[in-house]
């Protein structure tokens, strides 16, 4: 019995090298799974995506922070005269000297854009969201029509419009004409052509709304709703009590993203009369001054830095938000 149990204890020495041993390799081969091509292939797919991002999104950007500080006009070399440190801003008004009038018009529209976009469209697409949410008869038949200018470009909502606002043969001075009122000339107008871009902007900003909202609503739990019901709330003070709160984080993209269109509204404005005579937007300035005529490089750019702070601030507060409620 002796000899039995001193043949079948295990030695702690063998064992010790064993695990040391078989460990490793094990771990290795566990965890050695890519092979050189997988590793090629993944590198391709995470390389020229990022190295197309540096060339195509950072490089210009960084390339217009740079010329914001030269008189450079394009055409020429850039010289050491042409270096103006921080002359181009002060036409800007940032931080002294006089007001650039089309900079600050711009300003003043795309707030308008903001506003409009924020508390007339963003509303109307929402509660749009709310009625398909409900499950009505032909629910998918209307998600599908006001989605459908989502899936156009801007440059085509701004010819759509463009079409609509003819003087000659547009369906709304069409439809003046049958009840004996003069056309009015919607785009050509200054007091009102910035109006008249807006609802096509906002045609295309309530579909999008609709949709992003309209997911939100189908992942909020029922039974905070029948929760409500049971303590005898409507339709209504469910919504304002209950599921908007629960829909917070989804407000604050929906908030985000129309800052970020506001700001970067372009082609309509581009579309109707490549933004003059009353459509002045940073986007038009930027691309007036710096390619479409003066060739001011150096001014264009420095709105663009402005322009590129400024989109930064939703996004950089969307981020630490984000990042916040993930720590918690």
């Amino acid at each position: 019995m002796t000899q039995v149990r001193e043949n079948s204890a295990p030695d702690p020495a063998g064992l010790t090298a064993g695990r040391a041993g078989t460990v490793p390799s094990r771990r290795r081969r566990r965890y050695s799974v890519l092979t050189r091509r997988d590793k090629i292939t993944l590198s391709l797919m995470v390389g020229i995506p990022l190295v197309l991002d540096l060339i195509f999104i950072w490089g210009p950007a960084i390339a217009s922070i740079i010329f914001s500080f030269t008189q450079w006009n394009g055409v020429h070399g850039l010289a050491a005269k042409d270096w103006v440190g921080l002359g181009e801003y002060q036409k800007l008004g940032l931080p002294f000297g006089p007001n650039y009038e089309a900079f600050w018009e711009a300003v003043k529209h795309n707030l308008i854009w903001f506003l409009v976009l924020m508390f007339v469209a963003t509303p109307i697409g929402m509660f749009f969201a709310v009625l398909l949410d409900r499950q009505l008869r032909g629910g998918s038949f209307y998600q599908t029509i006001f989605y459908m200018p989502v899936v156009l470009s801007l440059a085509v909502v701004g010819l759509i419009w463009e079409l609509q606002y003819s003087q000659d043969n547009g369906l709304l001075d069409s439809l003046l004409r049958v009840v004996h009122i003069s056309p009015v000339d919607w785009l050509g107008d200054p007091k009102i052509n910035l109006w008249a871009a807006l609802v096509a902007a906002s045609w295309r900003h309530v579909g999008y709304i609709m949709v992003l909202y309209l997911a939100g609503l189908k992942s909020v739990d029922p039974s905070l709703r029948e929760a409500a019901a049971i303590d005898g709330a409507n339709g209504v003070e469910t919504y304002i009590h209950v599921v908007f709160w629960v829909m917070m984080p989804i407000n604050t993209v929906i908030v985000v993203v129309t800052s970020i269109e506001a700001l970067r509204a372009f082609d309509i404005a581009w579309m109707i009369n490549h933004g003059k005579n009353g459509l002045e937007l940073l986007g038009t300035v930027i691309t007036n001054a710096s390619v479409s005529e003066a060739n001011l490089i150096g001014f264009g750019s420095a709105v663009a830095t402005v322009l590129l702070v400024v989109s930064l601030v939703p996004i950089v507060t969307f981020l630490l938000r984000i990042t916040r409620e993930e720590a918690q």
